[in-house]
């Protein structure tokens, strides 16, 4: 225990002591009961021996700025800030029942796969918010990742420490006058490359990578570059490939080996462009409510103006179904033209009254084997006087009656054929003296007349 703070201690007139949770060089963080409420909560505030340091106080100060700012249930509550009486700024914070992610690892080893999709994807959603703000996090890892239970007993993820998150939205500020150069922002085995670079010099797709790792090492129990020296793991993160997941985790599915593959791909560029693109490549291979999750990430980023591309196309689709609505389900295509078709009918004529005029040329007396559509027969005439009348079919009726008469004289030339070949066969078709009839034709079977313009058929 800290000699700065004890148990039962009494801090700003309000808060008790019970004990502490954390303490390192800068900071302490523990718990307290506030005695008004009498409702436990966890105590953050400086040491005093950091209050002469600058960079440590803003540095407080801007995690609990960050932290007030997002309301997601994935981070962590801070209701109120203060100064103590020695002078020690101070912040209140909701009090977590659990673990940080980095003991639940060593305590369980590596994760089955859709529970660690499931715990990144609530890291995703406050990361989500705070992103949609402007605040990239900068020092994303298991320590920072806490696993509380819900009311119903359920797991929950709260990021916790925004203290070197940085704000990128204009007017922000400069950090030249908080951050030295020479100054390492964030944990070595979690930085991206353009993180190790320039800590000042990342965009929220550092943040896309933290969290592969991170992903990477509860899906393994390993971190994805391992060395014995710092300066051996800079070199590793700059330009060697991960180890591949599947030499630790072989019944991992390609495909969500590729995801953590492309959050760690050293050009930024070719990472995801955010978080939302990631839970959505994540959530088929989640539990149930991942793609909830997935959703409700885009949701997030959305309102605040930035691309996430499956949601654009279910706009786009619902764009679509709601325009069809409004034309009471009429379809957008254009209308095909007719004029094709009814060219055709007109060249089909054409043919048929080409293909009469040859056979009342070549065989005279097939006119008088077949009865004609009308109630009247077709008169025989002189070939001269004929030809005049022989013109092309003007409409489909006419059309239609040309074919029934074509159709009956060839096969009446045909069984002409088959009673020379065979005179003692039985014909099919008997012609009748005084009035030639195909057997089975009467006029009432002509076909109706089509009008080709008539799209109807």
């Amino acid at each position: 225990m800290s000699n700065e703070v004890h148990e039962g201690q009494i801090l700003a007139g309000k808060f008790r002591i019970e004990r502490v949770l954390g303490q390192g060089g800068m900071g302490v963080v523990v718990a307290a009961t506030h005695l008004q409420l009498d409702e436990r909560v966890a105590l953050k505030f400086l040491l005093p021996d950091a209050l002469g340091n600058p960079e440590a106080v803003e540095r407080f100060a801007r995690e609990a700025r960050a932290a007030v700012k997002i309301k997601s249930e994935h981070v962590a509550r801070v209701s109120d800030v203060g100064t103590l009486e020695s002078g020690s700024p101070y912040m209140v914070m909701e009090y977590l029942h659990g673990e940080d992610l980095a003991a639940w690892v060593r305590r369980n080893g590596a994760m089955p796969m859709p529970e660690a999709i499931e715990f990144l994807l609530q890291a995703c959603e406050a990361i989500a918010e705070a992103h949609a703000l402007g605040i990239v996090h900068r020092d994303l890892k298991p320590a920072n990742l806490f696993v509380t239970r819900r009311v119903d007993g359920s797991a929950c993820i709260k990021v916790l420490d925004f203290g070197i998150s940085k704000l990128t939205v204009p007017g922000s500020g400069s950090e030249l006058g908080m951050t030295k150069t020479s100054a390492i922002m964030g944990s070595p085995l979690y930085m991206s490359p353009e993180q190790m670079s320039s800590s000042r010099n990342v965009d929220m797709r550092t943040d896309i990578w933290a969290l592969g790792v991170i992903l990477y090492e509860i899906l393994t129990g390993r971190v994805p570059f391992e060395a014995e020296t710092m300066p051996q793991l800079c070199g590793m993160i700059l330009q060697d490939p991960p180890r591949p997941i599947h030499e630790l985790r072989p019944d991992l599915p390609q495909a969500v080996q590729q995801v953590v593959l492309r959050c760690l791909e050293k050009n930024r560029d070719l990472r995801y462009r955010n978080v939302a693109e990631l839970a959505y490549a994540l959530a088929p291979f989640g539990q149930p409510a991942a793609q909830r999750s997935a959703e409700r990430i885009s949701r997030v980023l959305g309102a605040a103006g930035f691309p996430s591309a499956p949601s654009q196309i279910a706009s786009a689709v619902s764009a679509r179904a709601g325009s069809t609505s409004t034309n009471f389900g009429a379809s957008t295509e254009p209308r095909k033209s007719r004029a094709p078709l009814v060219a055709a009918l007109c060249l089909l004529g054409l043919l048929l009254g080409g293909g009469l005029l040859f056979l009342a040329l070549k065989h005279p007396a097939l006119e008088s084997t077949a009865e004609p559509p009308s109630s009247k027969p077709i008169a025989a005439a002189p070939m001269p006087s004929a030809l005049p009348m022989l013109q092309p079919p003007a409409s489909a009726a006419s059309m239609a009656s040309a074919a029934s008469v074509a159709s009956a004289a060839s096969v009446a030339s045909a069984a002409s054929a088959a009673s020379s070949a065979t005179p003692k066969a039985e014909l099919k078709f008997k012609l009748k003296s005084g009035s030639p009839k195909l057997k089975g034709v009467t006029p009432q079977t002509v076909a109706p007349a089509i009008d080709p313009l008539d799209g109807r058929r």
